[in-house]
């Protein structure tokens, strides 16, 4: 029987991918329903807005990394996709005047999802553009043309297994941290495993040794840290929207 094409691997793993983020979704909202800040009202064009930000950022970024790396086509990248997601939902709550919050929910899904898609981008081999630099470690993977490399998407796998996993152990110990600022956390975890996980990737630099998803990372980083203080600074003046 034939091997099933790189393309067709991936589209199946993005389906299971969507599937497990909705299943966990709905699971982790029912198991702990009081663990979460009421939603602020976002209005009807709020999800619009996040899909097609999300989606452009994965483009225009998985594209440009692909030309930064000397290579021409259109490809997608999930922190593009995180990224623009973020971007035009600020932007939308900005002009709408939504002062609330919007995502703490999203944090065991988004988790979930990428753990799953990652693993679609390693079975797809060498067409996806997302396997590790060469090397000589014990488990490198050789992808079929006779080079071993790191295999950097089971390592994003695994890392965003177990941010789900601790994230579910706090939410079973009732933690109210986490439960109100869940996907800032998943957004800060991202970005500091992200930005590791760079350097052992054979993508085009863009600003010394940094890559194009090393400055990426970086503001999702930067923006992580300041929900996080504004969460503090809410709670140390007891004006915390829970």
């Amino acid at each position: 029987m034939d091997r099933l094409s790189p393309l067709v691997v991936h589209t199946l793993f993005d389906v299971l991918a969507w599937l497990t983020a909705g299943a966990v979704a709905v699971t982790v909202t029912r198991w702990r329903p009081h663990a979460f800040p009421p939603v602020a009202a976002r209005g009807q064009y709020y999800l619009p807005v996040l899909l097609i930000s999300a989606a452009a950022g994965a483009y225009a970024l998985g594209t440009a990394n692909l030309w930064l790396s000397g290579q021409s086509g259109v490809a997608r990248s999930i922190e593009g996709a995180l990224l623009g997601g973020v971007i035009g939902v600020e932007l939308y709550k900005w002009f709408n005047g939504v002062s609330g919050r919007t995502g703490a929910k999203l944090a065991a899904p988004l988790a979930a999802g990428i753990a799953v898609g990652r693993i679609g981008c390693f079975l797809a081999g060498l067409d996806d553009f997302t396997y590790g630099a060469p090397t000589g470690v014990a488990w490198a993977v050789d992808f079929g043309d006779g080079i071993t490399r790191h295999p950097v998407q089971l390592y994003e796998s695994l890392a965003l297994a177990i941010f789900l996993l601790a994230y579910l152990v706090a939410l079973a110990r009732k933690s109210s941290f986490v439960g109100a600022n869940g996907f800032s956390l998943m957004i800060g975890f991202y970005g500091i495993q992200r930005f590791g996980w760079e350097f052992l990737k054979p993508y085009g630099t863009l600003l010394g040794p940094l890559t194009l998803f090393h400055l990426t990372s970086t503001l999702l980083i930067a923006y992580a840290a300041a929900l996080l203080c504004g969460s503090a600074h809410s709670v140390a003046s007891g004006t915390a929207k829970i």
